[in-house]
C-alpha cells in the first residue's frame, strides 16, 4: 500500500514539473517545437530502453495497436501537448496547470452526452466545486493581465486533453496501457522533430541545453507516466487519482520557489477547490477500499 501511494506522489510530483521545465527551456533560446522534439524524443529513448531491459514483452505490438497508438500519436496529442507548452511560454506556469484542470468537468460532460454515462449528484457538486476553482484561476489572471494568448492555448489545451481521454477510453479497450504509452510516445517524438528540424539543433544549446532535454524527457515523461501505471498497478485507479491533485500543487509551489512567481490568495483559493472537486467523488471508493483491486 505505501509503495503504491509513493508511486502515484512521485508520479503526480514529476508531472507538476513539466511545466517548470518548459519556463526554463524558454528562458534558454528554446523553441515550443523544440522542447517538446527533446521531451518526447528522450523520453522514448529512455522508456525504450528501460522496457528493453526490464520488460522487453512491452515492445512488442499487433499491427493494428500500432495503428492506433500511430493515430493518437501523430495528431491528437501533439496538437495538445503543443498548446500546453505554447500556453506557458505566455502566462505564469501555476496558471497553465490549474486551467489545465478543468479538464475533470468536460470529460465527465463529454462522456455523459457520447457515452451515455451517468453524472451522480455526488459528480455534479465535485464538477461545481471544480468550475469554481476555474472561475476564480481565471479571474485572477484576467487581474493581473494575463496575456490572452496564453489563456487562450491553455484552454485549448484542456479541450484538446479532454476529448483526447475520452477517445482513448473508446479506443485502446483491450490494450496494454504501458506498450500503447511508449508508441504513443515514440510517434509523437517523430511529428515534432519533422516540425522542428530533427534533435541536432539541441547542439546549439550546449551542455545546460542538453540537461534540459534529459530532464524533459525523464522527469515528466519517463517518471511520470511508468510511475502513473505502477501505482494503478499497485493501488488502482481511485487512489492514483486522488494522488493525482499533487501535481497542480507541485507546479504552483515549483513556480514560486524555482521561479519566483507570486502566489496569490485567489489563486492558492482556487487551487484549493479545484483539488477538492477532484477528491471528493473518491471519497466512497476509498473508504471502502475499491481502489486496492488491480487492474487487468
Amino acid at each position: 500500500m505505501l509503495r503504491g501511494l509513493i508511486y502515484a506522489i512521485i508520479s503526480a510530483c514529476s508531472f507538476g514539473f513539466l511545466p517548470i521545465l518548459g519556463k526554463i527551456a524558454y528562458a534558454h533560446g528554446m523553441g515550443t517545437f523544440e522542447i517538446l522534439q527533446y521531451r518526447f524524443l528522450f523520453g522514448a529513448l529512455i522508456l525504450g530502453a528501460f522496457y528493453a531491459v526490464t520488460r522487453p514483452q512491452l515492445l512488442r505490438i499487433r499491427p493494428r495497436s500500432l495503428a492506433k497508438a500511430a493515430l493518437l500519436g501523430l495528431i491528437p496529442y501533439p496538437i495538445e501537448s503543443a498548446c500546453f507548452m505554447g500556453s506557458v511560454k505566455y502566462i505564469p506556469a501555476s496558471t497553465t496547470s490549474l486551467i489545465l484542470y478543468f479538464y475533470p468537468v468536460t470529460v465527465t460532460l463529454l462522456a455523459a452526452f457520447f457515452l451515455k454515462e451517468r453524472v451522480s449528484r455526488r459528480q455534479a457538486s465535485s464538477l461545481a466545486l471544480v468550475v469554481a476553482g476555474c472561475a476564480i484561476v481565471f479571474c485572477d489572471a484576467f487581474m493581473k493581465q494575463a496575456d490572452i494568448r496564453g489563456i487562450l492555448l491553455a484552454v485549448t489545451s484542456m479541450f484538446l486533453f479532454s476529448m483526447y481521454l475520452v477517445a482513448v477510453q473508446c479506443f485502446l479497450r483491450d490494450e496494454n496501457p504501458l506498450t500503447i504509452t511508449f508508441y504513443v510516445i515514440s510517434f509523437a517524438s517523430v511529428a515534432f522533430c519533422a516540425v522542428a528540424g530533427g534533435p541536432a539543433t539541441l547542439l546549439n544549446y550546449g551542455r545546460d541545453g542538453v540537461l534540459i532535454a534529459l530532464a524533459l524527457g525523464l522527469v515528466p515523461t519517463v517518471l511520470a507516466v511508468t510511475l502513473l501505471y505502477m501505482a494503478i498497478g499497485t493501488i488502482g485507479s481511485s487512489y492514483t487519482s486522488v494522488f493525482s491533485t499533487l501535481e497542480p500543487v507541485t507546479t504552483v509551489i515549483a513556480s514560486w520557489i524555482i521561479l519566483g512567481d507570486p502566489i496569490a490568495p485567489w489563486q492558492v483559493a482556487g487551487g484549493l477547490l479545484i483539488i477538492i472537486g477532484i477528491v471528493w467523488p473518491n471519497i466512497d471508493l476509498l473508504r471502502q477500499g475499491h481502489g486496492a483491486t488491480h487492474p487487468a
